[in-house]
């Protein structure tokens, strides 16, 4: 394995036992989607469109979230377009100075509705793909037409002066198209394109065994990366995020738990990260009884596991420590059932190496388009 892809970052971070304030807030606006990807990171189960916050609410998060120091908010989903108030939110996250980067799947998405995104000030757009044809989109989203869609919605953006960026999530039904949805991504006339390998959780989860990539499969892809990186230097930025199951370290997850970003989902509750809802016996704090400032500093499920003070060995003594703070609470308790242990994704923990089988065993079996989980309902 190329030992490049999994870097050391550079010096290491302090732990702070007052947290500074969040740099990011990732507002799930809503579940509804009209794709199913089976590796959608949204929660198994999924908040109802009756218990979706209201307008008003989503405004005063926004404004609180401003006032706290965050300086980006990530307008997602679910689909976030399938809400009828879209712009207005989008217009206010930017009149109280909110940098605001749309998470999009571009279905549906009417040029009258992107020109109304423009004029309330979005200020990004990101476009997920899902392949880099007709077929290995519909085989992932399990949307019929997704594809020529998601062309169309992109040249729009980028020809109304959108900075665009596409986002594809890797895994063994789409990894042999990494150099042409790299190519897709240039002739779209995107600026970015972030390479984002399968995280396991959620409906990814319950699909990891047809969604498990073969190492070499990943080891041809770094080099891919690489050399489009040097070639397409100055025309496409890409960023690259590598599987855990074959990493010798774990990544900073999320920046850090309770450290810079924030999520909030489509019925209120607060989390320190997008999957933090697995941890079932954290207590999660929700919007419409706590303001954002209490919630980021005094949360119960924010304090859980910030900083260091929580750690088991091998990570308490660990020098890494303040550089991964222990890796992913949320994959150490799928993977050891205990949130609180080693990421499994560390050589340090017992469960290393069964990791790497895991992944092993699981991307050598046979793909079976039917024994894939789609995700639940669609937008409406």
């Amino acid at each position: 394995m190329n030992e490049a892809v999994f870097p050391q970052p550079a010096g290491e971070p302090v732990a702070q036992p007052t947290p500074a304030p969040p740099l990011g807030l990732l507002a799930e606006l809503t579940h509804r989607c009209p794709l199913r990807c089976t590796y959608c990171s949204n929660p198994l189960q999924l908040d109802g469109r009756s218990s979706e916050l209201d307008t008003e609410t989503w405004k005063r998060v926004f404004s609180e979230a401003a006032e706290l120091g965050v300086i980006h908010i990530h307008l997602s989903g679910g689909e976030p377009t399938a809400r009828k108030d879209i712009v207005e939110l989008t217009r206010h996250a930017s009149e109280v100075g909110l940098y605001t980067n749309l998470i999009t799947s571009g279905v549906g998405v009417s040029d009258d509705k992107l020109d109304a995104l423009l004029e309330a000030g979005c200020d990004h757009i990101q476009l997920s793909l899902q392949g880099a044809d007709a077929q290995i989109t519909e085989l992932v989203g399990g949307y019929r037409g997704g594809f020529e869609k998601k062309e169309a919605f992109a040249r729009s953006v980028v020809e109304r002066g959108f900075p665009l960026t596409l986002n594809a999530v890797i895994h063994r039904m789409n990894i042999h198209q990494v150099p042409q949805m790299i190519q897709k991504a240039v002739d779209f006339g995107a600026k970015r394109l972030e390479i984002a390998h399968t995280q396991y959780y959620g409906w990814a989860l319950k699909n990891r065994a047809q969604l498990m990539p073969a190492r070499e499969d990943v080891d041809r892809t770094i080099t891919e990366v690489e050399e489009a990186r040097e070639r397409l230097k100055g025309t496409l930025v890409i960023d690259a995020v590598f599987p855990d199951y074959y990493a010798k370290y774990p990544k900073l997850c999320n920046g850090g738990w309770g450290a810079r970003t924030l999520s909030v989902t489509p019925a209120g509750r607060a989390l320190p990260c997008h999957a933090a809802e697995t941890i079932k016996h954290l207590e999660f704090w929700y919007v419409q009884d706590h303001s954002i400032a209490d919630i980021w500093s005094s949360s119960p499920a924010f304090e859980a596991y910030r900083g260091t003070s929580w750690m088991k060995e091998p990570c308490r003594s660990c020098e890494r420590r303040h550089i991964d703070f222990g890796g992913c609470r949320c994959q150490a308790l799928a993977l050891t059932g205990d949130a609180a242990n080693t990421d499994p994704a560390c050589i340090k923990s017992d469960m290393h190496q069964r990791l790497g089988e895991i992944a092993t065993t699981e991307s050598s079996a046979v793909v079976d388009p039917g024994a894939a989980v789609y995700r639940g309902f669609r937008a409406g």
